[in-house]
């Protein structure tokens, strides 16, 4: 059992952002009933695999019923049709305007259930200059300007290491169903969510486009104190060709390290703005690159600054810290998963089975 116990959610979302949203709901007792075309989830054929599943597929999907539907059926719709009379919440992640074509758009499925929480993730919403244009995470992050400060030292943009949009339409949507929820609860009624990937991203920036916010310019990154323009807020390297980061821009955090490297003069370059720490960084790139990254992990042990060694995942999943919150799980057919970051004290993570195509 679980606090959402008795929750049942048709899901007809693939890839990202949805399966994230409802496994959350899944790991805390809800009924996920997943929707797929015959060719199942295209995330069921993603490598590596572990246990007989796609590492990506089980983490997003583990505890869900899985039936197979054919949209454009009458079989299939009506099957549908019976699925949504016994639903509490209904989630898609089409194109604008497919399910409308297909009969289930919010109208349709209200008719059959008219307290339903529909909720429709898309790249940019329902309607809108950009609605039907297509796009995964990182054209969703280019036209929110993400991309733009997501840079090197020379400014030119890179691949983001994490989908950003794709988790912020997933958190988005989840809270905004819950509300929903909480909302039909107190007066009878369901609700439509229109959530989009930008829409749900952009709020990101608030911190760093504060300038752009208010009608000025766009920040650059090597002037802005969050994104490469500050001592304390930076990466370096080490002599071991690996890297440090420093992640605390409170001043006490400069003046206890630069205090124990013997350099109080340069407390003062901290206290300026961001762009105009160059001597500090200098200083900082060469006192990092004399040594390892873990002769530096040794050195840093009694010290109190914001610093972190850059870990790739491997190192990252090994680390004691992941065993002793319990966030990776090793399920009862072998395969890993990363634990729910929902937690309850009376609710331990105990990862559930992930269908096969079909399979309840």
């Amino acid at each position: 059992m679980g606090r959402l116990s008795g929750i049942t959610i048709v899901d007809l979302t693939q890839f990202l952002p949805g399966p994230m949203m409802t496994v959350m709901m899944a790991d805390h007792g809800a009924r996920v009933i997943k929707v797929e075309p015959k060719a199942g989830d295209p995330a069921r054929a993603m490598e590596p695999r572990e246990a007989g599943h796609s590492v990506w597929f089980a983490n997003l999907n583990r505890g869900k019923e899985s039936v197979v539907i054919d949209l454009k059926s009458e079989d299939g719709k009506a099957q549908l049709v019976d699925l949504c009379r016994e639903a509490d919440v209904f989630v898609e992640g089409f194109r604008p305007g497919v399910m409308k074509r297909l009969g289930f758009d919010y109208d349709s499925v209200k008719a059959l259930k008219p307290d339903i929480v529909y909720c429709s993730i898309s790249a940019f919403g329902q309607d809108g200059a950009l609605a039907h244009h297509p796009a995964h995470d990182m054209a969703v992050q280019a036209l929110a300007g993400f991309l733009s400060v997501n840079d090197g030292p020379d400014g030119t943009p890179v691949v983001p290491g994490a989908p950003s949009a794709d988790m912020a339409a997933g958190l988005t949507a989840l809270s905004a169903v819950l509300m929903a929820i909480v909302g039909r609860d107190r007066t009878g009624e369901g609700a439509y969510i229109d959530c989009a990937m930008f829409d749900s991203l952009l709020p990101w920036c608030a911190h760093t486009a504060g300038g752009a916010i208010a009608g000025g310019g766009s920040p650059v990154s090597q002037s802005q104190r969050s994104l490469g323009g500050a001592g304390f807020y930076q990466v370096y390297n080490t002599s071991d060709g690996k890297h440090v980061a420093l992640g605390g821009r409170e001043i006490k955090f400069a003046r206890n390290l630069l205090t124990a490297l013997g350099r109080e003069d340069l407390i003062i370059h901290a206290e300026r703005e961001a762009g105009e720490q160059g001597e500090l960084i200098q200083f900082l790139q060469d006192t990092f690159s004399s040594r390892s990254r873990d002769e530096w992990v040794s050195w840093f042990a009694d010290k109190d600054v914001a610093f972190a060694p850059v870990l790739d995942f491997r190192e990252a999943l090994d680390e004691p810290h992941i065993a002793e919150r319990g966030l990776l799980v090793e399920a009862s057919d072998g395969a890993h998963h990363i634990a729910s970051p929902i937690r309850f004290s009376d609710e331990p993570f105990v990862p559930a089975p992930v269908p096969g195509l079909g399979e309840k």
